[in-house]
């Protein structure tokens, strides 16, 4: 096998700093150059963006290319890194005009481990692992690629490539702090509560460090949807809100970062024998608990936050007392009047049970702090 593969290709100019490459491979090569990156994390560091092979798709495609005169017109797409070029056949710059020029791409070919290889399949997981699998010698295959090291990039492409299929919402709420292109509004809309939660789930100060339950880390006890929720919840009309408005930063993160560590600590403290269990032995890490304990958040901070610093973990803990007689996280059953109760584990992740819990502690804990904000603010200072 050459160290270097050297293909016919076509270089198109998109946009401002865009270019793509066209070119035809034998499929059965592909898998020596590019690798499938399924997400994972190495020392705190988003790698990869695939999703797991399907594989009775995969054998559905074998079995068509294992048939008389198959046909696979759709082009699949690569992304690699700066070991491969691209060789223009002449020297002459192309005018503003054209948009193409033939030449050569350059691809290192050379034994090396998956994490190694410059090459990375963006779309076509499945007909590449078809034509691997395939009984043929070989199947020419067509390959639009673009080059560049930023794995945002090449996250930003997978997602938009897939948006109108159904990828998973743990992976894309992965992916999505890595990106900085323009995406459709509904996964816009989730990158700074990503990127807040992905911090949460990393960070050595964060009291739900490795509590997430994420693509990366399937063993995490809440899941991430919960978080999610209670962050959107926050940033658009409540602490995180208000800590972004004040803030001097362009996005107000680690000011953000600085309250949610200081907050959640303090429900740590608080409900001591309910952190950290799993939801179903402690309702608090519940997806009811985290969204309704979201909402207490968005209240105390009102009632302690006097500037952009954010209350301290001491505020916040006295904030916070007057509930821990009322809760029921973990045992007995909870009294949300009117003749309605529910034992502590029937509290379900429903939209219904949500909005009960959630209406009952708001509407208990305004009850019960309301003459208290100045006495708060002063425990920081004891």
């Amino acid at each position: 096998m050459p160290k270097e593969l050297k293909l016919p290709a076509v270089e198109v100019r998109q946009s401002k700093g865009r270019t793509l490459y066209s070119f035809a491979v034998d499929g059965k090569l592909v898998h020596r150059f590019a690798t499938i990156s399924r997400v994972s994390r190495r020392e705190g560091q988003l790698h990869g963006y695939q999703r797991p092979e399907a594989l009775a798709h995969i054998e559905e495609i074998r079995n068509y290319l294992e048939s008389p005169s198959p046909m696979v017109p759709n082009a699949v797409i690569l992304a690699f890194d700066s070991r491969v070029r691209f060789k223009p056949a002449e020297t002459k710059p192309p005018s503003k005009e054209v948009y193409s020029r033939p030449g050569f791409i350059i691809i290192p070919m050379e034994e090396q481990p998956d994490e190694d290889k410059p090459g990375f399949i963006v779309d076509g997981q499945q007909r590449l692992a078809a034509i691997r699998d395939a009984a043929i010698d070989s199947f020419p295959i067509c390959v639009t690629a673009f080059i560049t090291d930023d794995i945002g990039q090449q996250a930003e492409q997978f997602m938009l490539v897939n948006s109108t299929k159904p990828l998973s919402k743990a992976l894309l709420y992965e992916l999505l702090p890595q990106t900085r292109a323009q995406l459709p509004s509904s996964l816009s809309r989730r990158r700074l509560p990503a990127q807040l939660m992905v911090r949460l789930n990393q960070d050595e100060r964060s009291p739900l460090r490795e509590m997430i339950q994420t693509a990366t880390h399937p063993t995490g006890i809440i899941k991430d949807n919960s978080i999610l929720k209670m962050l959107e919840h926050s940033l658009i009309d409540g602490a995180l809100y208000e800590v972004r408005k004040r803030g001097d930063s362009e996005d107000g993160l680690e000011p953000m970062m600085e309250l949610l560590r200081n907050y959640w600590t303090a429900v740590s403290q608080v409900f001591k024998e309910a952190w950290g269990k799993p939801p179903k032995k402690s309702r608090l890490m519940h997806g009811a608990g985290i969204i309704s304990m979201g909402l207490i958040m968005d209240d105390a901070s009102a009632l302690l936050m006097e500037t952009a610093r954010p209350p301290t973990v001491q505020q916040y803990a006295a904030a916070l007392q007057p509930l821990e007689k009322l809760c029921h996280w973990t045992s007995g059953t909870w009294d949300f009047g009117n003749g309605r109760t529910r034992k502590w584990n029937e509290l379900q992740n429903t939209p219904k049970d949500i909005d009960l819990l959630a209406r009952y502690l708001t509407d208990q804990y305004r009850s019960l702090v309301k003459d208290r904000p100045q006495k708060l603010r002063r425990v920081a200072q004891r």
